[in-house]
């Protein structure tokens, strides 16, 4: 079983990116299931339903989301298809959903998507607390737990990693939009990486235009953040996953100019 990750769609051009590329990665790399943060794909903040098709019909297989979930009021005409997820611990009662079970090669997937609270300024459940009640509650109706941990803070990602190892097969960071080059496979078996990037213009401040970025630093005025333009860049991680012990053998970044 290779499971792949996508990191942050940026924009509209982030989502061409994927388009191009995506189909090429599956079939190079035998991929058989497929995750893409699209939190930033429409304009730079959010989704709409036509990034999320087009993110689908590229071959990914589920759509995770982060801080900027409701950053278009399109989502709420789909926030109920099961191939997209918000995060987990947004308060109970709000619509979608965090977790997703899905059957690829007679094994059940168990996906889940949390948002961190270092430097996040969302009033959100705790998210340590309630992955490992839902990890828990999972450990005998799946064969396989993914994790995509929305978080600024690196030191978040990495608790949150150590806190679940040997529970659950693999977590991966979002939100940053930077790879970091720490793919490991920790003691307990569990798979992780800081985050995996993101897909989008390469050319900028984590997808956004340097001119409006760098103002912004230097003045300290809200200049409104537009998106960069020119060549994009994709970044992912791929799980190898051996099929008798659902334990990752081998976790890869990938990195496409």
């Amino acid at each position: 079983m290779k499971i792949l990750a996508v990191g942050d769609i940026v924009g509209e051009s982030g989502v061409r990116k994927l388009k191009t590329e995506l189909p090429r990665i599956k079939n190079a790399e035998n991929i058989d299931f497929v995750i893409t943060n699209g939190e930033n794909s429409a304009g730079g903040m959010g989704i709409n339903e036509k990034n999320f098709n087009d993110i689908l019909e590229a071959g990914t297989d589920v759509v995770t989301m982060g801080n900027h979930t409701w950053g278009k009021k399109d989502i709420f005409k789909f926030i109920d298809n099961p191939q997209i997820l918000r995060p987990a611990n947004y308060p109970k009662g709000v619509v979608g959903k965090g977790l997703g079970i899905y059957e690829c090669k007679a094994k059940k997937i168990a996906v889940m998507n949390f948002l961190g609270r270092v430097d996040i300024n969302i009033l959100t459940e705790n998210p340590f607390l309630l992955a490992r009640d839902m990890v828990d509650d999972l450990q005998e109706k799946v064969d396989i737990i993914i994790i995509d941990f929305h978080a600024e803070a690196t030191a978040e990602k990495i608790a949150m990693a150590r806190y679940l190892d040997g529970k659950i097969t693999c977590i991966f960071g979002t939100h940053t939009h930077v790879q970091t080059a720490d793919e490991q496979i920790l003691p307990k078996g569990t798979a992780f990486i800081t985050d995996i990037g993101m897909t989008g213009p390469k050319d900028s401040v984590i997808g956004m235009d340097a001119e409006a970025s760098i103002k912004r630093f230097e003045t300290a005025l809200p200049e409104k953040y537009k998106l960069a333009e020119g060549e994009c860049i994709l970044n992912a991680v791929i799980f190898d996953i051996d099929d008798v012990k659902n334990k990752v053998t081998d976790i890869k970044r990938i990195y496409i100019r």
